[in-house]
């Protein structure tokens, strides 16, 4: 499973409440790092992050997360539990695509498509599912063009588009593809919704060095991209990422606590991370 792919939420000072709640929810779930401001989940061996950034921003439906699996009774379970204190987006029922969906936003705004049917060739537990809405909508297929162009290792399990009477003819209804051997989903929508992709979710990518990162920082943020700090950006579609190198975290948990302070001041001043300068500020 890549791991060195994975989404983050951001939270509103209530990452280890959340942490906590999902530990009980999914099955083989455990907390492998809690800092405080970041707290990573292992949710069946897949990496979730949540970041307790503060009110800026808010998780929405523009990215949720679709567990799949064969027991209607374990999709009425998870449904459940994650709609105590939430808001139902489409009930618990049977639908021409499964016996048994439900979409819930859970109390923390994270939102989630419990779907009893076959996972197709993914060995996650949850796939991120992108919608593309607003403006968006109608670019689906074109961000999986260009996500499966930029990441190596990508490929396109399968696109199901609509045939013209529930949303508008072509849209995608669901697409699986790769990017790098990470699952993600996506779809478009023609309602009109009051969200947009947003810093609420976004992907992580972990480098491996300087050009690595160069190289998805500046495919990401030309044609309509855009730079944010601390290795954040949006892509073309609004979709937002952090591009990470490993050297980062090293530097930031290395046992002298003056180095990795003068890390972290660092990159707080950086848009793109330039691992040189990190490993100047942390000798």
């Amino acid at each position: 499973m890549n791991n060195d792919i994975y989404p983050c939420v951001w939270m509103d000072h209530n990452g280890r409440e959340a942490a906590a709640f999902y530990t009980e929810v999914f099955p083989d779930t455990i907390i492998t790092e809690d800092s405080g401001l970041v707290q990573i989940l292992s949710i069946s061996g897949q990496k979730l992050m949540l970041l307790n950034g503060g009110p800026m921003f808010k998780p929405n439906a523009s990215i949720s997360f679709l567990i799949a699996n064969a027991d209607e009774t374990e999709t009425e379970r998870l449904f459940n539990l994650l709609a105590a204190d939430g808001i139902v987006l489409m009930p618990l029922d049977h639908y021409p695509f499964s016996s048994r969906y439900g979409w819930v936003r859970d109390r923390f705004g994270v939102t989630w498509q419990l779907y009893t049917g076959e996972k197709g060739d993914t060995d996650q537990y949850f796939v991120p599912t992108l919608m593309f809405v607003n403006e968006q909508n109608g670019r689906a297929k074109e961000a999986i063009g260009f996500y499966t162009r930029l990441f190596p290792g990508s490929s396109t399990e399968g696109i199901m588009e609509y045939d013209g009477k529930e949303d508008k003819k072509g849209n995608v209804q669901h697409a699986q593809f790769k990017i790098s051997g990470y699952t993600l989903a996506c779809m478009d929508s023609s309602i009109d919704h009051t969200f947009n992709f947003d810093e609420g979710i976004s992907i992580a990518v972990m480098t491996n060095d300087q050009e690595t990162t160069d190289y998805y920082w500046n495919a990401m943020t030309q044609d309509g991209g855009e730079e944010s700090m601390c290795g954040w950006l949006k892509d073309k579609f609004g979709v937002s990422w952090q591009i990470v190198p490993h050297r980062l975290m090293e530097l930031f948990n290395q046992k002298d606590q003056e180095k990795a302070s003068r890390t972290r001041e660092a990159m707080m001043k950086m848009r793109k991370i330039d691992i040189a300068k990190l490993e100047e500020a942390g000798a």
